[in-house]
């Protein structure tokens, strides 16, 4: 069962970080449902302008993110989405951005929410978007793993 497990996150005084969202293009329908749902953990985190940029797709997630790191954000998080087909390119795409998103967060230390789907099908990548129906909502999720790792880092550095 996907999601079974996840940590209940409470995540206080967040309203001054900045936080960048980096969402790919790909997969309209999904990517739309991801990203209300960043946006929503956004508002409710009171993180009330949080910068959004878009990227063609999820391969060009971690130059994006890497910037907005360099930028000065306290927090990243990137949206995408993967979809299995009959070639080796979904396997390169996702160890790609996972890759790379998880380079800049250790290089530059600035949490990088990974909201990205790597799916079997359009199916299972619906049911995680945070539709309406869906069991999951990771672009909420992600938001949510990102601030709570920069409130983190905020408190030992202080």
């Amino acid at each position: 069962m996907a999601g079974h497990g996840a940590p209940v996150l409470t995540v206080e005084n967040a309203a001054d970080l900045r936080v960048a969202v980096v969402a790919a293009q790909w997969h309209t329908q999904v990517m739309d449902g991801l990203l209300n749902g960043a946006e929503r953990a956004l508002k409710e985190l009171g993180i009330a302008e949080p910068t959004v940029v878009r990227v063609p797709g999820t391969f060009e997630l971690p130059v994006a993110a890497q910037r907005l790191a360099e930028l000065g954000y306290d927090a990243v998080v990137a949206l995408g989405v993967v979809i299995r087909g009959g070639t080796p390119h979904f396997d390169y795409v996702c160890q790609a951005a996972t890759a790379g998103l998880t380079e800049v967060s250790v290089r530059t230390g600035v949490p990088v929410g990974f909201g990205v789907l790597t799916c079997d099908n359009e199916e299972q990548a619906i049911d995680r978007a945070g539709l309406p129906g869906s069991a999951e909502d990771k672009g909420h999720e992600a938001v949510s793993a990102a601030v709570a790792t920069a409130v983190t880092l905020r408190a030992l550095a202080a």
